[in-house]
């Protein structure tokens, strides 16, 4: 597909309307992205046309609606260049995801005294189910502190590894300050005293080429719905040898091969992992994103959406007031910003009054808020459907709100 972004834009019905009076703009893309009308057809198609259960079906619906969902399955390793389909595992979310691992493998291989290595910048999703799992084990949770523009501490993190971390869980991208993390460093060293590592790819897995065979990660975790899919649906990669170590997560249908009053027999991977009638229209629908994003191309998609996070720096870097929070030098298209003497709550809402949706609070990252000595942030996140014109509107607005209390 040829870079237009008229055409782009066409493609979300969403982007299409007014809020109060003003034409829609939408930076809230880190909390969720928009959906492409295919990706709703798709979701329609199958309750229309091939509504039914899937797996053991012996009639044409069922047949087809298993296709469909495998074919899901097989893009989504193509996606992130796992070696085979069975190492793919449909959860609710990145949070299920994350919490799988925590209750299967962290169970299982943690112990007392044993440590889990994680970060500041973590969204809270990375840290209870460590601290949940660290307080039932006797387990430690080391944090790796990160520096004053939102960068990751590298040394002080090669400081906290030993022969006793068994995990390090780490966000591949922030979700609150867009700090891209050098993940790649971070694995090689976790490997090289024997941990296992775990990337959260939820905010990663928009902007980024990923490829877990080159990484070498043993985990990664990400959300359909901020990758243009449907919300309620999210990926649990994981390398076979570990998974297949790994004890069940919920018990029920379709993680069982042979079930007796004495013992259950379970079932391979990944259906091991996915009990129960699973979310059959979203996973079906959610290749249609998956192609979407195919067909522009992750390079195509980052270049743009980089070139809107420079623009709105370049807007905005001399407002007066105007107080970025996070500068790493390798960042996905994330602006976390205050404004000298005002709440980001009231800034959030000076902007939808404008048409512009951005998100504020602490972006359930309440650690590293407090790291910087702030409440929260006000965050415009970018996305390949956004344009110049909607950074410059964006733009003015902040001039416009700081002006208010930085004359």
């Amino acid at each position: 597909m040829k870079f237009d972004i008229n055409e782009i834009r066409g493609l979300f019905p969403v982007l299409h309307q007014e809020v109060h009076g003003k034409p829609l703009i939408y930076f809230d893309n880190a909390a969720t992205t928009q959906k492409p009308k295919a990706v709703l057809d798709a979701l329609m198609n199958y309750y229309e046309h091939d509504n039914s259960n899937i797996h053991r079906g012996a009639h044409a619906l069922a047949d087809r609606a298993t296709q469909y969902y495998e074919n899901t399955r097989e893009a989504v390793r193509e996606f992130i260049n796992a070696k085979e389909s069975a190492e793919i595992i449909f959860t609710k979310g990145t949070t299920e995801s994350i919490n799988l691992v925590a209750q299967t493998f962290g169970r299982k291989f943690i112990g007392q005294g044993d440590e889990i290595i994680i970060s500041t910048m973590e969204h809270h999703s990375n840290i209870v189910p460590w601290q949940m799992l660290c307080e039932e084990k006797g387990a430690i949770l080391k944090v790796i502190p990160i520096h004053d523009n939102g960068e990751l501490d590298y040394a002080e993190f090669e400081k906290l590894l030993s022969q006793k971390t068994k995990l390090v869980s780490i966000v591949h991208a922030s979700n609150a300050l867009g700090t891209i993390n050098p993940v790649k460093q971070i694995i090689e060293a976790a490997h090289a005293v024997g941990a296992k590592v775990l990337l959260d790819g939820a905010q990663s897995s928009s902007h980024l080429e990923i490829d877990v065979q080159a990484l070498d990660c043993d985990f990664l975790a990400l959300s359909a719905h901020k990758i243009y899919g449907p919300t309620g649906l999210g990926v649990l990669y994981g390398k076979r040898k570990v998974l297949e170590a790994m004890p069940p997560f919920l018990g029920g249908g379709e993680m069982i091969k042979e079930v007796t009053f004495e013992k259950t027999t379970y079932n391979d991977i990944p259906f091991k992992f996915e009990a129960g009638t699973p979310n059959i229209a979203d996973v079906i629908a959610f290749k249609e994103a998956l192609d979407f994003i195919k067909g522009l191309g992750k390079p195509v998609i980052k270049a743009h959406e980089d070139e809107l996070l420079a623009y709105s720096n370049e807007l905005l870097k001399d407002v007066k007031g105007f107080i970025p929070v996070g500068t790493a030098a390798d960042k996905v298209s994330v602006l976390s910003f205050n404004i000298n003497g005002m709440h980001p709550f009231d800034v959030g809402q000076m902007l939808d009054a404008r048409g512009i949706a951005v998100r504020t609070g602490h972006h359930c990252t309440q650690p590293l808020m407090k790291r910087f000595g702030i409440e929260g942030t006000v965050r415009a996140s970018f996305s390949v459907y956004n344009t110049k014109s909607e950074i410059e509107q964006l733009a003015e607005g902040v001039a416009r709100i700081a002006k208010i209390k930085n004359k």
